[in-house]
């Protein structure tokens, strides 16, 4: 699984490019007045609308291989002007849909009869090597993109949370399959 990025990390690489500037009417950097005027709701409000994208910021800021984490970790190290520790756990980390349902509306697509490689829903061996690092391993992957599948399954306002869900849902259901008779 790969290292989650700090919150000075993700500033520099992503949201410098419009929080240095104010960009689209984006707190500036360093402006205590905007950064208050933005944290009234909390962090874990904050954080929720960057997973989701809110005005111009789109989802995860544009970068769906974001986590949560390496997103509350910027919005930590932006409201705190690089004083705040990076936090070990996400200030938030939304769902907007079961596992089942997401599952249901979108990973079918692929993991229903293995488009391109995916492991389908109805196939543990097909799951078991890429079990080998772990659930956490596995989401990282979905959040990141694997192969044909893009990061966050091409949907950017999926939180970390939603992707768990779904992948825990299809390992569940590839474990238990039972074919009808």
């Amino acid at each position: 699984m790969a290292e989650e990025r700090t919150g000075r990390a993700v500033v520099e690489q992503t949201c410098a490019a419009c929080h240095t500037s104010g960009k689209d009417g984006a707190p500036k950097i360093g402006d205590v007045a905007a950064w208050t005027q933005h944290t009234k709701k909390g962090l874990a409000k904050l954080t929720e609308s960057a997973i989701a994208g809110i005005g111009k910021m789109p989802a995860h800021a544009g970068q769906p291989d974001l986590s949560d984490l390496e997103l509350s970790r910027a919005i930590a190290f932006m409201v705190s002007f690089g004083k705040a520790v990076d936090p070990k756990k996400p200030y938030a980390s939304p769902t907007s849909m079961t596992g089942e349902q997401l599952v249901q509306s979108h990973c079918v697509n692929c993991h229903g009869d293995g488009k391109e490689g995916a492991p389908r829903i109805d196939d543990f061996n097909a799951w078991k090597p890429r079990l080998k690092k772990g659930m956490n391993g596995l989401v990282r992957s979905a959040i990141s993109g694997h192969k044909a599948m893009p990061a966050r399954s091409g949907m950017a306002q999926l939180s970390d949370t939603d992707l768990r869900n779904a992948v825990t849902y299809m390992v569940v259901q590839s474990a238990t399959y039972k074919p009808r008779n």
